[in-house]
C-alpha cells in the first residue's frame, strides 16, 4: 500500500497527522478474535518484567553479598544492608506474585490476591538460605570441573551457568510453592542473556555444572541427580508429545532423567522420558534415545568417510 504525504501547508500536515492517529487508535482499539483468546480476562497490572530484573539483582545480592554487593564491609554491616536487600525484595515478590495470581485467576479479588501473594512471597524469603546452600555447591562443582580457572570469585562474576542458576533456583522455589507466570519470564531472562536454557519446572540436585553453557537445552520434566555435569550444547528433550482431544500437547513427564554423577559432553542429544544410570558418561554428538545402565560409556560410532 502506498501513502501521499505531501501536504501543501503546515495545517494540511498538521491535520492529516491527527487523522493517521486517529485512525491508528481506533483500529488498534478494536479487540480481534485471536485477541480475545490471548488477552488476560482480568483487567489489572500484568507482572512486570522489569521489576524481575529487580528482584533478581536482590536475589545475586542476599545469596552472593561478597561479590554482587558494591558496599560490602563488615559482618554487622553486612546484616543490615542483607536485611535491606531481603525486605526489599519481598515487597517486589509481594507484588508481583499477586499480579500473576490475579491475571491467572481473575475471579479472585484484587486484595486476595495481595494477602496471597505476600504469603507466597515469605515462603521464598525462607527458602533463601537453602538457595544459597545448592548455588554455592554448583559453584563448587564448577570449580571442580574446570582447570581453567583457579578462582571462585572468577565463577561468581563471570560464568554463565552461574547467572541461569541463580535465575533457575530461584524459579524452580517460586513454582513449587504455586506461583504462575513469574517462573517462566525468570529462567528465560536467563536463557536471553546467557544462551542456556533451564525450563524452571526441572529438578536438579546438588553439584550441578555447566562448562561453557552455549545452547544447553534442559527441559520441563527432567529430573538431574547430584554431581552431573553438561557441555555446551547438550539438549536433555522430549521425543514426541501426548495430544488431548483438542489436538493440543499436555504436560506429562516426557524427557530425561540423569541419575547421580552422569557427564554428558558437549552437542549430545538425549530425548524422551529414559534413564541415564549413575556414573555414565555420554559422548559428544551422541543421539539417545534409550535408557542406558549405571556406568555405561555411550559414544559415537565410528564414521564413514567418502573419500573421492
Amino acid at each position: 500500500m502506498e501513502y501521499d504525504y505531501i501536504c501543501s501547508s503546515r495545517a494540511e500536515l498538521t491535520a492529516k497527522i491527527g487523522n493517521v492517529i486517529n485512525e491508528a487508535s481506533e483500529q488498534l482499539s478494536e479487540i480481534s478474535t485471536m485477541e480475545r483468546r490471548i488477552t488476560p480476562a482480568s483487567c489489572g497490572p500484568l507482572p512486570s518484567v522489569e521489576a524481575m530484573r529487580e528482584i533478581l539483582t536482590h536475589v545475586k545480592t542476599v545469596t552472593f553479598p561478597e561479590f554482587y554487593d558494591r558496599y560490602y564491609g563488615s559482618r554487622a554491616m553486612e546484616k543490615a544492608r542483607l536485611s535491606v536487600s531481603i525486605e526489599r525484595l519481598f515487597r517486589l515478590l509481594s507484588e508481583e506474585i499477586a499480579h500473576s495470581l490475579f491475571q491467572k485467576s481473575p475471579g479472585c479479588g484484587s486484595s486476595d490476591a495481595a494477602e496471597k501473594g505476600m504469603e507466597l512471597a515469605l515462603k521464598l524469603i525462607e527458602r533463601l538460605p537453602e538457595i544459597k546452600r545448592l548455588l554455592y555447591t554448583d559453584v563448587q562443582a564448577i570449580y571442580d570441573n574446570d582447570p581453567a580457572t583457579e578462582d571462585f570469585g572468577e565463577i561468581i562474576l563471570s560464568y554463565p551457568v552461574v547467572h541461569a542458576m541463580i535465575h533457575y533456583r530461584f524459579a524452580h522455589e517460586l513454582l513449587k510453592v504455586g506461583v504462575p507466570v513469574l517462573p517462566r519470564i525468570i529462567t528465560e531472562l536467563a536463557h536471553s542473556d546467557t544462551g542456556i536454557d533451564i525450563n524452571p519446572g526441572a529438578t536438579i540436585g546438588e553439584y550441578f555444572a555447566i562448562d561453557h553453557g552455549t545452547g544447553v537445552v534442559i527441559g520441563e520434566t527432567c529430573i538431574i541427580g547430584d554431581h552431573v555435569t553438561l557441555y555446551q550444547g547438550v539438549t536433555l528433550g522430549a521425543r514426541n508429545f501426548t495430544l488431548n482431544g483438542e489436538g493440543h500437547p499436555i504436560n506429562v513427564p516426557r524427557h530425561p532423567i540423569l541419575e547421580d554423577h552422569v557427564t554428558v559432553y558437549a552437542n549430545a542429544t538425549i530425548l524422551g522420558r529414559i534413564t541415564v544410570g549413575h556414573d555414565t558418561i555420554v559422548g559428544g554428538n551422541v543421539w539417545l534415545t534409550e535408557s542406558v545402565p549405571p556406568k555405561s560409556r555411550v559414544l559415537q560410532k565410528n564414521a564413514d568417510f567418502l573419500v573421492r
